[in-house]
């Protein structure tokens, strides 16, 4: 299940990302980055796991399956805020900056 749900935002923060170049504003790559991460870690969790449990792999437990919704969509979580910061400390549209200096 956390392969799962961070191969869907990765797919979607990838298109996302792609409709956004040439600009590219608001720094989706990283974002990309992470999630695309994420899954890649995920799935050779789920090789591992696989080869250890087998057939057995491919019928969790409902609690097990909950348990894993929940990791993987902290890790969303998790991924999101790092993405937030490092736009925040990047500040593209200078936001931030105006802010601090009181400029409107």
């Amino acid at each position: 299940m956390t392969l799962l749900v961070t191969v869907f935002a990765a797919v979607i923060s990838t298109a996302l990302w792609y409709k956004s170049l040439p600009k590219n504003e608001m720094k989706l790559g990283i974002l990309c980055w992470l999630f695309w991460g994420a899954s890649i870690m995920w799935l050779i969790d789920a090789i591992f796991e696989y080869a250890e449990l087998g057939a057995a792999y491919f019928t969790p437990a409902p609690e097990d399956m909950l348990n894993d919704l929940f990791l993987g969509l902290s890790v969303i979580a998790l991924a999101l805020i790092v993405w937030v910061i490092a736009l925040i400390v990047k500040d593209p549209k200078g936001v931030v900056k105006k802010a601090i200096s009181g400029k409107k």
